[in-house]
């Protein structure tokens, strides 16, 4: 059994106190009993039927995005045998159907992984957040996740993401970005369900193949979450996700708690894709060359270059006017159209 690293954990952190000295920390940790009084935790622990019917209470109507994958894919959304698709279906379903449909699998001995992902509860469930509410998703929009047992494969995210169980148990096991070699990422922009994924499935890794997935998971964290706790995962930071009772539920925030300007596009990720784009033919001593370039400019690791030049000089070292950055989107979108 692997030996997994501990996440730090809290309990009664204030949102000031997390925005102000954790989330820049740029690390993992839980936050117990985080919504220990949402009343969606407490119908949860009540029992399935009691959170469905709470849930129930709220609905709009609207359909939501559900995957089912049958019961062949022991559990895991993923990339199909000959990974030329993938090994569930989707479509759109009435959300109390759907939470019919997933009490009715309680009691079955084979049955599929069915989820409800990435759900908007202010259009599908309006007033559900005005109870189900903390200081820490001020100004973002949560989303709900929903389903029985399943597993996700480690991926990552662009931006911070807090976490939070409401129903059922899942368990967290995360690596931190320097190990992304380690975990043999597949495609940027062809993917299971939208996030770059591991190729590893990690309860059977095949080492012949993968053999520096040891290392990932020498260096890996891991923590299991009950109704009402909380993980924060910072931006690109690894996480594999499995879903260990027959009703899951969670809801999360993505937003870049961790800058002090926020993220206008283009993105980090975006840049990513256009350097992969505009240094795809240039050879290994070029790579390296361009790294040393980068390692200066973008990631400051010797010296902040805004440092020693004159002010009035810096141009993209500097603050920039909304007029700056209109033209420099204008100058980059006639680049990329030629």
């Amino acid at each position: 059994m692997t030996a997994y690293k501990k996440i730090p954990e809290y309990r009664d952190l204030s949102a000031d106190e997390f925005f102000s000295d954790v989330a820049p920390e740029q690390r993992p940790v839980v936050i117990r009993d985080f919504a220990k009084c949402w009343p969606v935790v407490n119908a949860a622990k009540q029992s399935s039927l009691a959170f469905a019917n709470y849930l129930c209470q709220f609905y709009s109507g609207g359909k939501a995005r559900i995957f089912v994958a049958p019961p062949n894919a022991n559990k895991r959304f993923y990339y199909s045998d000959d990974m030329a698709g993938v090994n569930y279906i989707a479509g759109e379903e009435r959300v109390d159907l759907f939470l019919g449909r997933l009490l009715e699998l309680i009691d079955r001995e084979v049955y599929p992984a069915i989820s409800m992902q990435n759900a908007l509860p202010s259009s599908l469930l309006p007033g559900f957040t005005d109870q189900n509410c903390s200081d820490f998703f001020k100004g973002v929009e949560p989303r709900l996740w929903i389903g029985n047992e399943g597993i996700v494969s480690a991926h990552y995210d662009g931006a911070d993401n807090m976490a939070c169980v409401v129903a059922g148990r899942r368990r967290f096991i995360l690596f931190p970005p320097e190990q992304t070699a380690n975990l043999y990422p597949g495609s940027l922009n062809y993917t299971p369900a939208g996030a770059p994924t591991s190729l590893v499935n990690l309860d059977a890794p095949d080492y012949d193949r993968y053999p520096r997935f040891k290392i990932a998971l020498a260096n890996a964290y891991c923590a299991e979450l009950e109704p009402g706790d909380a993980i924060f995962i910072p931006l690109l930071w690894w996480h594999h996700v499995e879903s260990l009772a027959k009703v899951n539920a969670l809801m999360n925030c993505w937003w870049n708690a961790s800058s002090l300007k926020g993220e206008t596009p283009p993105s980090p990720l975006d840049s990513l894709n256009i350097a992969l784009l505009a240094m795809r033919n240039l050879n290994q001593k070029q790579r390296n060359a361009w790294r040393s370039m980068f390692d200066h400019y973008v990631f400051k690791q010797v010296e902040d270059p805004a440092a020693y030049i004159p002010k009035q000089h810096l141009h993209l070292l500097g603050d920039l006017t909304a007029d700056d950055v209109n033209m420099l989107r204008q100058q980059f979108g006639d680049k990329l159209k030629l």
